[in-house]
């Protein structure tokens, strides 16, 4: 984790490191530009049920996931079916590209985040890393009336017809900069060509959307037993938290403003967790994202507990996004 916060701080300074990679800076910025530009003139062919894409253009936890689910039951809510596709980063689902993600999957091989949406969904979940090949196999096997697309925002081998991308309140877009210099995978000015900017854990700026990142109750996540607890059932006693995800901080802090006392475990994004991972030699409660739980369901002990992060978006984003749909 040093190393991973080492290059979080000079993404997000103006510091020596940042200003020497800036040539290598400005290369990435052009192969991303022209990209983009070959996307645009030579578009792949229209999926026949409309797709949205959720991504970012920063590196780094954006609540991607969250907002993902979120959007997934809105859509059953309004009476459609919904399908999600993803790359599954941190998987090894190589041998079998693309794969439908099954409850009883190894995270290990699917991916934690698809696992994830999969279990807490219960919609079609296909895991590829050319997503147009995940697509076609979701709709050759599944009714599905909406693709959505869990990140694949610079993905442009695949058709879309809405983009929502993410943004860390927070963190915005650092110093600015494309990588190596800095967090960005695309130019800022990206962000002017999506449909919606979506700003979750912070204050949106003129033409962005808020979205608020709500935690839930806690779960047991031994799988024999379905107890709930609410979170300030464990005020009082101190608790370790543990958080493999793109920003663990924004975890720890949540639980925090839940009035808890915490040890923090920050892990790097996407670990494979063991069992030594959970031996803090206490036998204080274990907190920790539910996409750490998925990785964990076989052997964590009954002190560990999974606590989901929920979105909740602008009610102004909804009315937008509904108005569009109907328009697709």
């Amino acid at each position: 984790m040093a190393l991973q916060q080492y290059i979080e701080a000079f993404w997000h300074s103006d510091g020596l490191v940042s200003r020497l990679m800036l040539p290598l800076s400005r290369l990435y910025a052009g192969v991303a530009r022209q990209r983009r530009q070959r996307a645009l003139e030579a578009p792949p062919p229209r999926w026949p049920v409309p797709v949205i894409v959720v991504g970012n253009i920063t590196v780094g936890g954006t609540g991607k996931t969250p907002m993902v689910i979120w959007l997934v039951e809105w859509l059953r809510a309004q009476g459609l079916r919904a399908g999600v596709v993803s790359r599954g980063y941190g998987g090894r689902a190589g041998r079998h590209d693309p794969h439908r993600v099954m409850n009883t999957d190894d995270p290990g091989e699917v991916g934690d985040e698809p696992l994830l949406i999969a279990t807490r969904t219960n919609v079609p979940v296909v895991v590829g890393r050319a997503r147009a090949k995940a697509v076609r196999m979701l709709l050759s096997g599944d009714a599905c009336d909406v693709v959505v697309s869990d990140d694949g925002l610079q993905h442009y081998a695949l058709a879309r017809d809405i983009e929502i991308a993410m943004l860390d309140g927070r963190r915005r877009l650092g110093n600015g900069r494309c990588l190596p210099a800095g967090p960005l995978r695309e130019p800022e000015d990206r962000l002017q060509t999506v449909d919606w900017v979506v700003v979750s854990d912070g204050a949106a700026q003129a033409g962005e959307y808020a979205m608020m990142l709500k935690l839930g109750d806690a779960r047991r996540i031994d799988p024999s037993s379905d107890e709930t607890r609410a979170l300030a059932a464990f005020r009082g006693q101190t608790v370790h938290a543990l958080a493999g995800i793109g920003n663990p901080q924004r975890f720890f802090s949540a639980l925090e403003g839940a009035g808890l006392n915490i040890i923090r475990h920050p892990l790097p994004d996407h670990h494979r967790i063991a069992p030594s991972d959970l031996d803090f030699g206490d036998t204080r409660p274990i907190l920790m994202t539910e996409k750490d739980a998925v990785k964990c369901r076989t052997f964590a002990s009954k002190r560990a507990w999974a606590v989901p992060v929920d979105a909740v978006p602008d009610p102004e984003f909804v009315d937008a996004l509904s108005e569009r749909l109907r328009s697709v």
